[in-house]
């Protein structure tokens, strides 16, 4: 089968040669303070910040999950509250489970096709402002324009789930404190680790704050890196093989302009065969999860057809569940694949015009 769906998405052709390599070397069954383990992690923080071109003075962490990070974030950087700015399903969900832990968040929505512009009135001094950069739920995205002026106008801790971006296109890390994502997306790895970036002024929030609770306090969490070490026993697998993917890639440059291009082309492709984008505003259209809207029957034939021939499309989300699908623009799926999926949603298209 070809998976298009937006994450878990299709990992690398090369994982499975990675994942024999790894077994071979016996390196998933060090133990995770072992000179050899500490010296895989140093060299897969240094590869990651290489090709994805993070500030030296950013570090990085690996944890579960992009989940995990709403509450690291929740737990050990929120000083009164939380500001979460979104548009779509996964922005409210980081709100709601924000909430359950800290009890004191505020909401600033805004709509599908709208240019996020910065309300300073909503923003309050010890908030952490919460922004999704790539919303899988509806294919919006977030401009780098945006990033810019808010780093530039607010002094606050600026959080950014980066989940369905990170790897696939260029982030503006200066402009805001923690970046994470799940490595199931851009990545092209399997689920079940993420990666979190964090700048100085969040790590000097995190000692004000100075949690250590919990396990993945993010200060303990820390404290262990440092030392190129973890908190908890870790996927040593995941680190593995995002050290290979590292290694694999090209910079996060040619990467993000391939992404780009492949997006432009998509957006063109399926408008001239007549399909409806669900982000009308060009501006705010994702690079990465590309959305289609039609009628819920027509939805429920195009992805029944298109497993018969091997292809899987992603399923709306939220409220656009039945009648939506979306297309995963991640750099491990090949032109091979891309050509495909094109062939059959042409053929589709062509034949709902002659019905």
């Amino acid at each position: 089968m070809i998976t298009f769906y937006p994450g878990p998405s299709k990992v690398y052709d090369e994982v499975g040669q990675y994942l024999q390599e790894a077994f071979e070397s016996g390196v998933i069954s060090a133990n995770h303070r072992s000179q050899e383990f500490m010296q895989m992690l140093e060299k897969t923080i240094h590869d990651l910040k290489i090709k994805l071109a993070v500030p030296d003075d950013y570090e990085v962490y690996f944890v579960s999950s992009a989940t995990e990070c709403w509450e690291i974030i929740a737990q050990s950087l929120i000083v009164e509250s939380s500001l979460h700015i979104y548009n779509g399903a996964f922005g409210e969900k980081w709100m709601d489970y924000t909430n359950k832990i800290s009890r004191n968040t505020a909401e600033s929505p805004f709509e599908l096709n709208e240019v996020l512009v910065l309300h300073e009135s909503v923003v309050r001094k010890n908030e952490v402002v919460c922004i999704t950069h790539n919303e899988t739920s509806n294919g919006t995205k977030v401009s780098d324009d945006f990033f810019a002026n808010i780093r530039k106008r607010l002094p606050n801790v600026i959080a950014v789930d980066a989940t369905s971006s990170m790897a696939g296109v260029i982030l503006p890390w200066e402009n805001a404190d923690v970046w994470y994502a799940s490595v199931q997306k851009c990545f092209g790895l399997p689920a079940g680790m993420a990666v979190m970036i964090v700048s100085p002024r969040a790590i000097q929030q995190a000692v004000m704050v100075g949690e250590r609770k919990h396990y993945n306090s993010l200060l303990f969490t820390r404290d262990n890196f440092l030392k190129f070490q973890t908190p908890y026993t870790p996927n040593t697998l995941g680190i593995y093989l995002i050290s290979k993917v590292m290694q694999q890639v090209p910079a996060i440059a040619e990467v993000d302009f391939r992404t780009k291009e492949r997006a432009k082309s998509w957006y063109s492709f399926l408008e001239h065969n007549g399909y409806q984008l669900m982000v009308e505003n060009e501006a705010v259209r994702s690079d990465t999860v590309i959305a289609v809207r039609d009628a819920k029957e027509r939805i429920a034939v195009l992805k029944k057809a298109a497993k018969q021939e091997g292809i899987i499309l992603g399923n709306g989300y939220g409220k656009e569940k039945d009648t939506s699908f979306r297309i995963a623009n991640f750099p491990a799926i090949n032109d091979n694949e891309i050509a495909t999926l094109r062939e059959f949603l042409a053929r589709m298209a062509l034949k709902t015009v002659n019905e």
